[in-house]
């Protein structure tokens, strides 16, 4: 296992996200992974590049990542042994039109759809490199501790989202620029975003999402949405699509 020290757990506690700049897969797995995304991107139709939401319910390929040691070793010394796959995401902003990533925490979106939002961490591994001039994810430190922010509208053609939180003083942004294959972790509840992507570069990343299975999924809440046990046992009487 390679996980994280008790210094990276400590950082991650207190300041609700963490760079690691290590690679995620070995360079055969992540060419594999980058493979299916591509698969992705050629069947996506009329969707834009950033709205591959869920595409592991398309392709259970992506399985083989999503429930890998790789993956589980990182999150559990943030979550415990006891680990469900929450969802996963393909983030692509495409050069020169990659929409920005409005401000937002992902609790807000989550809220009544589980009882706790405390024990939900994302890996977001870097398809593509990802840095500042291509749009790469900003957080703002220890917010994961503030609850849910008030949000006003903004436009859904320039943006990933329709809200924004409002009046968000973001001079204390942290960037995470990433190398192709290595990866951030943050808290579900921390304020976080992205400019639009202005660049000849394409920024894709893969959003790999958990949860501590002491943490209840409202099924009535969650039409149509599939959770998987990847890690111990369940401890909140959760249906999983493989259990």
């Amino acid at each position: 296992m390679s996980g994280l020290t008790n210094e990276e757990v400590a950082f991650y506690k207190k300041n609700g996200y963490l760079l690691n700049h290590k690679q995620l897969f070995s360079a055969e797995k992540l060419a594999e992974l980058t493979g299916i995304f591509e698969d992705q991107l050629a069947q996506k139709g009329s969707k834009l590049s950033d709205e591959l939401d869920t595409p592991h319910f398309r392709d259970e390929r992506l399985l083989k990542f999503l429930l890998s040691d790789e993956a589980l070793d990182l999150v559990e010394p943030l979550l415990g042994p006891n680990i469900g796959l929450w969802s996963s995401h393909f983030i692509c902003k495409d050069p020169f039109v990659g929409r920005a990533t409005p401000w937002h925490e992902d609790s807000a979106y989550w809220k009544g759809r589980v009882d706790r939002l405390d024990k939900i961490v994302t890996i977001w591994l870097a398809i593509d490199p990802s840095s500042r001039e291509n749009g790469c994810m900003q957080v703002i430190p220890s917010t994961h501790d503030h609850g849910f922010s008030e949000y006003e509208a903004v436009d859904s053609t320039k943006n990933l989202f329709s809200t924004q939180i409002k009046n968000l003083d973001t001079s204390q942004s942290v960037h995470f620029e990433l190398g192709r294959g290595e990866c951030s972790l943050h808290d579900a509840r921390i304020a976080h975003g992205a400019d639009a992507n202005r660049s000849p570069y394409r920024r894709c990343g893969y959003t790999m999402r958990y949860f501590a299975t002491d943490t209840k999924v409202f099924p009535e809440k969650n039409k149509n949405f599939k959770v998987w046990l990847a890690r111990g046992k369940d401890l909140a009487g959760n249906h999983y699509a493989n259990v």
